[in-house]
């Protein structure tokens, strides 16, 4: 079996330095915050070219504290895309404002720019893109149309670690980055973990405030806090991996360029527009009957993923929100047809061959070979 995802081989690669870092921490006895947290936030913002990192608990927080820091509140709206994971959703409900979904392309599964300006309202407050699949956004037009309508721009780099559009890593484009270091992340930590990026000052204050109780000085509470600090072990984890990063995108990489390669011709593949440096977090294609093409490949020992089987705007957590209602086909068409191939630093390109071979050959089944046009990508 080729499974989906295996994350023990990046931990027997690094074991040792992993050790040595955790035992660190132990006999520091310093447990919250202190100098491992110091030097991965300094550490990872030398890497995204930002002049702060600040490391939260997880993904999720880093999202709503980036929202609360550059000012979004209860009665705004926030646009968000319509396909991501929901937790670019709940960042937003979390702060107290309300999203407002914009379709993606179905080329590159991030949000379009073309529909951004028709979803804005006098109550828009800022837009959060998102880097899907380790696909950067096209932050120029999203920018520009932010700076146009006095917006704030908050991305969602949670499966974008190392990914660089035009030339720059991803991390500081706009006013603030979110970042998961959930396990399986490209950068992940042994547990969960988070940071936001950002070169604004004031914004990185906001944060450093924010995670620590609304406070700087202890006892003294400047505003409604939560508690989100980054573990020191997990921050220890993280230098570590991050030494490692770039390597293990460019097997990342390689495993990506052989599946584009060897099912261009039997499936749509995700598109790589020009200026974007993917780090294929995921390698995602689709199938009008993918529930039975995830089915088939299991049985042809292959691990399939679905990101995501249910769109946001139909989830149970959203019912009482208007956009429950929202017409948005592109994400529901997404919901139905998306499917994750195996995809990690660790996946041999002879594994990767494997999984090519068994797709092509469960696609030559009558049930499922005419739903298998391909698209250049």
């Amino acid at each position: 079996m080729i499974p989906f995802l295996d994350l023990a081989p990046a931990t027997r690669e690094v074991r040792g330095e992993l050790d040595a870092a955790i035992a660190r921490v132990l006999d520091s006895g310093i447990y919250i915050l202190g100098p491992e947290v110091a030097a991965f936030e300094e550490r990872y913002a030398d890497y995204c070219g930002v002049s702060a990192c600040i490391g939260v608990a997880n993904g999720l927080d880093a999202l709503v504290l980036a929202l609360r820091a550059v000012g979004v509140g209860p009665g705004d709206e926030v646009i968000v895309p319509s396909h991501t994971f929901v937790a670019t959703w709940l960042a937003v409900v979390h702060a107290g404002a309300t999203p407002v979904p914009v379709e993606p392309l179905e080329t590159t599964f991030n949000m379009d720019p073309a529909r951004i300006e028709a979803a804005i309202t006098p109550r828009t407050r800022a837009i959060v893109p998102v880097h899907l699949y380790g696909q950067p956004a096209d932050l120029d037009p999203i920018l520009a149309i932010a700076r146009r309508f006095g917006l704030k721009v908050v991305e969602d780099a949670a499966q974008a670690q190392g990914a660089r559009y035009k030339g720059r890593r991803i991390g500081g484009h706009g006013d603030a980055a979110a970042w998961s270091f959930y396990p399986a992340k490209n950068l992940g930590a042994l547990g969960d973990a988070g940071a936001v990026t950002t070169n604004d000052p004031e914004i990185a204050r906001q944060v450093r405030l924010l995670r620590n109780y609304g406070s700087e000085v202890r006892y003294y509470n400047e505003a409604v806090g939560h508690n989100s600090r980054l573990d020191p072990i997990q921050a220890a984890v993280l230098s570590v991996k991050l030494a490692h990063l770039d390597a293990w995108n460019e097997r990342r990489r390689a495993v990506a360029a052989a599946y584009l390669d060897g099912l261009r011709d039997v499936l749509p593949l995700p598109a790589v527009p020009a200026g974007m440096e993917p780090v294929w977090h995921l390698f995602v294609v689709r199938h009008p009957r993918r529930d039975l093409l995830k089915a088939r490949l299991e049985e042809a020992g292959v691990g399939t993923h679905i990101h995501y089987p249910v769109a946001c705007h139909q989830q149970k957590a959203f019912a009482a929100m208007p956009v429950a209602g929202a017409d948005l086909p592109i994400a529901s068409r997404l919901a139905d047809d998306v499917l994750s191939l195996p995809m990690g630093p660790h996946l041999s390109l002879d594994e990767a061959a494997r999984v090519i071979a068994a797709v092509r050959h469960v696609l030559r089944s009558p049930d499922l070979a005419d739903g298998a046009a391909g698209r250049d990508g």
